[in-house]
């Protein structure tokens, strides 16, 4: 076989054996759940631990984004954004304790 029917056969090989990979596009979120009586803030932080500084006091409905399919330990990365037609996602970036956050639907 010649080089390139070589190559593409391994082309063809790999993309039919390959598990597909679908790509994560983000959630939103919003601050939600906190005690009125409490704190009524959620700290956004610089890491995943109520050790690490916190940046942010974000208050009830505060609109969030996360690139991370999945929280670690209760703790998810996110983007503060202002409002659901942000699509700057220039707001501060840090942790909050995934409790306090709740999906937007729509």
């Amino acid at each position: 076989m010649t080089k390139l029917k070589t190559c593409v056969a391994v082309v063809v090989a790999v993309a039919f054996t390959a598990p597909i990979l679908w790509a994560y596009s983000g959630e939103y979120y919003v601050v939600c759940k906190l005690n009125p009586k409490g704190d009524n803030f959620l700290a956004l932080r610089t890491c995943g631990s109520t050790k690490c500084r916190m940046t942010h006091k974000l208050p009830s409905g505060t609109v969030l984004s996360s690139w991370e399919p999945h929280a670690e330990n209760h703790w998810r990365k996110v983007t503060v954004l202002d409002g659901l037609h942000d699509e700057s996602f220039s707001g501060p970036s840090g942790w909050v304790y995934d409790k306090y956050i709740c999906d937007v639907r729509y």
